[in-house]
């Protein structure tokens, strides 16, 4: 009789949530972070991405809640954030900027890759591409010249 009640409770609780509409909601934020060897603003078989590089993802919520987020980039230059919460707290508005590049030939951020300020409405398990950051060698290889 006692596990019959404690299963009764459980169908309640469960059937309150879906009838009250608590739901999570999943937002994602990518982007990808890259070298441009040559500094002639092109991708070419001469640049690659940059593996650890640092971005800074903030998020300002429906609700007004300011959310900080870091990432690194893995392999493939790729950077992700991705968060669960209440639909009345989802991600409103958010801004992404490059933080820092740790490859050795390749630490300064080119023009126009500061800093990327978006509008977030996308729907609970949808996600946002943030543009390409890219950094530059501060002495161009002479096989670019």
């Amino acid at each position: 009789m006692e596990m019959k009640g404690k299963k009764i409770v459980m169908v309640m609780v469960v059937l309150l949530i879906s009838v009250l509409g608590v739901s999570g909601w999943t937002g994602e934020i990518h982007g990808r972070v890259v070298c441009d060897v040559c500094g002639d603003s092109s991708l070419g078989p001469e640049d690659h991405v940059l593996e650890g590089a640092e971005v800074a993802v903030l998020c300002i919520t429906k609700s007004g809640e300011v959310l900080n987020y870091q990432a690194f980039t893995d392999a493939k230059g790729i950077y992700n954030v991705a968060e669960t919460m209440p639909e009345s707290d989802r991600w409103d508005a958010c801004l992404a900027r490059p933080i820092s590049s740790f490859h050795e030939h390749c630490t300064h951020l080119a023009e126009g890759s500061s800093a990327v300020k978006f509008g977030y409405s996308h729907p609970s398990g949808y996600s946002h591409t943030v543009r390409t950051f890219v950094y530059r060698p501060v002495n161009v290889p002479t096989y670019c010249i």
